[in-house]
């Protein structure tokens, strides 16, 4: 796309623009999608996706959250359409994995550190985060700051490094985000979930309901 003349670019996307929202949603975005399909502590522009296991959280049980002693870390990522992308391969090693750019800053890597430091938590809210932290951490877990470009792929077995918890949406099968999944909380584990999943008629992906692996 090429803006000619004095069109400021931000705007005019802003204005005639539409959500992108993932192929496997069948019909076109709506007007609350633009609310909806956000996160309430999203500052910058770049994703095509949105982080969905952010969409859970409202400004009111963030605040709560502090209020209960959690300190809360940000990252600054631009989740792409290789989110979306199948594994069509049986070797995994040959599953080419899209790169994601993502910025960890001094504060926020001080803070996981810190807090890791004292016995605390580190949880990762949603699999690209997972993807980052593991991306920027040293061997013995310590979290680096920096920006870059991440195309980990994360699948059995895996040891983790930087991340304690996850909180996640349900993914679809064949994904690299459930193979991501079944890592950190092992197969038999997370197939059972997925399962009682089915049973209670859960919902599965972007605007689906959430699980946290301890």
């Amino acid at each position: 796309m090429k803006f000619v003349g004095q069109l400021d670019a931000a705007a005019t996307l802003a204005k005639y623009g539409t959500v992108p929202l993932p192929p496997y949603i069948r019909r076109p975005p709506r007007l609350e999608d633009r609310e909806r399909y956000q996160t309430v502590y999203a500052e910058h522009d770049g994703s095509v996706a949105a982080p969905t296991a952010g969409l859970h959280f409202t400004a009111e049980l963030l605040e709560h959250l502090k209020r209960r002693g959690t300190a809360l870390a940000t990252l600054d990522l631009q989740i792409g359409p290789g989110t979306f992308k199948p594994v069509e391969v049986d070797d995994l090693a040959h599953h080419p994995m899209h790169a994601e750019a993502y910025r960890v800053s001094d504060e926020t890597a001080d803070l996981i550190n810190e807090r890791r430091r004292a016995g605390g938590r580190v949880w990762a809210v949603g699999t690209t985060v997972v993807r980052t932290l593991e991306t920027v951490a040293a061997r013995d877990g310590t979290i680096r700051p920096g920006a870059g470009d991440t195309n980990l792929f994360i699948y059995s077995p895996y040891t983790f490094r930087a991340v304690d918890r996850l909180l996640t949406n349900f993914h679809l099968p064949r994904s690299t985000l459930l193979m991501l999944v079944c890592a950190f909380g092992g197969y038999e584990r997370v197939m059972g979930a997925y399962g009682e999943a089915v049973r209670q008629k859960y919902r599965f992906s972007t605007y689906g309901d959430a699980m946290a692996i301890v």
